[in-house]
């Protein structure tokens, strides 16, 4: 046997003994005045504890507790534990075409919060950060501080940088220049996949230096135009739509990794760090041997509680000291069985825990609901409802976590934090919004703010929804009621609408024949403006960028990595 803490016994037990020492050598009032032949004959019950007796017992018991204070135990052999972690590095997109708004609130934002998930849901993953647009610049190495690399992030806009257009080999380039210790680097990217229709190169590049991809890509198909200063991005004079380009998806998939199409819900990024985790080989960062023990506490304890009872037995003089004895030992006695349920508790929320840690969702929502039959307590209400929430029941998480209340400010904001998100995932957007507006009324927070604002459009559409259904099928019958109403004058109409077809025709070439004209007019304009020479190597967006930048003052955080020795040329670039 052996003591996990035995400085309990050093510091404590020497005062210990010098206090009872004292109370030891004290002697009853009567003492001082008779002998104990005496003392013996007088007093009334010869069974009654001395003074001198009972305060063994508390030294006894003082000792005892001590020893149980110190932890003894016994060894139960040894085990090998290993730190292992899986080297992530993403690579985010931060070129103009990012601040396109075909998914909510931005691609550039939406991306964003991917990563700060990524970084909730991977804890024990080192994480680094990668932006890239024309270059790539380092934000963040690989490193287990995700507060440090989510700080980092929020920081990111598109106005870090001024070069335009997408080179994902400059990134694959700096990837591979940041990770050089590393012998498989793994690389995720967020991007809305750039203008290029063909990653040959990019994909050669990657085998050769063992980098294996995953894609989430950020946009739709259908696109969304990109604002600027002074309206939208154009070329040619039209209006460009930025859409996602899914031709990136061949860089994961011909890398070995996978592709998933961004959505707003978190959905996605779960996905793919699932699909990560399945491909990582993960490295181990230490390895150590460790002795398990078996817990002798519990004996000490007992032991001590018994001696207590005798003790305080025996402090009255009267007959009737017998009764609140019985009463005790019948207390204790009844008590025995929840005491013994109190030790298999502990171990039921250990085995709760271990569960829910393990991603057996199921398990962990069974054992806490066992507990929760004799306990009511938050801790476990909400362990429960976030089991249920990852066991996806929803509207059962929310009635739970209705149930949790907890005075800390800080901890409630959560608890309706978690709340609103089953709300929403249940589809119950109205109390979901109400929730997120408490929850931010007790704390500030980036999420909570993102998520509240996804819902609140997801609720104005639905809204939208149910008005244009009700709107349809009110016009639907309009048009029932004045179909019935106007078939005596069907002759009449169809008179009216020859007139309105030849009116329309005629309308129709006129817009054909001004059309022509416009386009012959783009066109020598467009000749024009390719045979005008240009002396300046920077675009008037990237000079205003920059001007913007300098103007500012703000100071960097990014380190621009090394570049390939020539940049792909991408015919297909648009103005970004």
């Amino acid at each position: 046997m052996t003591f996990l803490h035995p400085e309990f016994i050093y510091y404590m037990l020497p005062p210990l003994i010098i206090l009872f020492a004292l109370f030891l050598s004290q002697k009853e009032k009567q003492a001082v005045f008779f002998s104990d032949e005496v003392m013996e004959k007088l007093r009334v019950n010869s069974k009654r504890l001395s003074l001198r007796a009972r305060n063994a017992l508390f030294f006894i018991i003082g000792i005892l507790l001590i020893f149980a204070l110190a932890e003894p135990v016994i060894p139960d052999g040894k085990i090998q534990v290993q730190a292992k972690s899986a080297d992530i590095m993403i690579g985010l997109d931060i070129s103009d075409s990012m601040l396109a708004t075909d998914v909510y609130p931005s691609r550039l934002e939406l991306a964003k919060h991917k990563i700060l998930s990524l970084a909730a849901l991977a804890p024990t993953e080192r994480i680094g950060v990668v932006a890239f647009a024309k270059a790539g610049y380092l934000v963040s190495p690989l490193s287990f501080d995700h507060d440090a690399v989510s700080f980092l992030v929020k920081q990111l806009s598109t106005n870090s940088i001024t070069e335009k257009g997408t080179d994902f080999m400059q990134l694959l380039s700096g990837v591979d220049e940041s990770m050089k210790d590393q012998k498989k680097r793994y690389l995720l990217i967020l991007s809305d996949g750039g203008d290029d229709s063909d990653f040959s190169e990019e994909i050669a590049y990657a085998k050769e230096h063992h980098i294996m991809v995953f894609v989430l890509g950020m946009g739709t198909s259908s696109g969304a135009p990109i604002k600027s200063d002074t309206g939208f991005v154009m070329q040619k004079g039209k209006i460009i739509i930025s859409k996602l380009n899914s031709s990136i998806s061949s860089l994961a998939t011909e890398t070995g990794g996978v592709y998933i199409e961004g959505v707003n819900s978190d959905r996605d990024i779960e996905k793919m760090l699932s699909e990560i985790e399945t491909k990582v080989q993960q490295k181990t960062l230490k390895s150590q041997m460790i002795t398990k023990f078996i817990p002798l506490f519990h004996i000490p304890i007992g032991f001590a509680l018994f001696l207590l009872l005798l003790a305080i037995s025996s402090m009255s003089k009267r007959e009737v000291v017998h009764v609140p004895s019985a009463f005790i030992v019948g207390l204790v006695l009844a008590a025995s069985t929840p005491s013994h349920a109190g030790l298999l508790d502990f171990k039921l929320l250990g085995d709760a825990k271990k569960a829910y840690e393990n991603a057996d969702f199921q398990e962990s929502t069974s054992l806490y609901k066992k507990y929760l039959k004799d306990h009511e307590s938050n801790e476990a209400n909400y362990n429960l409802a976030s089991s249920l929430y990852k066991n996806k029941k929803y509207s059962e998480a929310a009635d739970i976590y209705k149930k949790v209340n907890l005075t800390d400010k800080v901890k409630q904001a959560g608890v309706l934090y978690n709340l609103a998100n089953s709300y929403a995932k249940s589809g119950e957007l109205q109390q979901a919004v109400e929730m997120y507006k408490q929850s931010l009324a007790l704390k500030s927070d980036a999420d909570a703010k993102i998520n509240k604002e996804i819902v609140e459009k997801l609720l104005k559409e639905q809204q939208e929804k149910n008005k244009q259904n009700r709107d349809q099928n009110q016009k639907e019958q309009d048009q029932s009621n004045k179909e019935k109403n106007n078939q005596g004058n069907s002759q009449q109409n169809k008179d009216q609408n020859k007139d309105q077809s030849k009116e329309n025709q005629d309308r129709n070439q006129q817009d054909k024949e001004k059309q022509k004209n416009q386009n012959k007019q783009d066109q020598q304009n467009e000749e024009n403006s390719v045979n005008k020479p240009s002396n300046s190597s920077m675009s008037n967006k990237e000079e205003q960028k920059w001007l913007q930048r300098l103007n500012s003052g703000t100071p960097t955080h990014m380190y621009k990595l090394g570049t390939t020795k020539t940049q792909k040329d991408n015919k297909n670039e648009k103005p970004w």
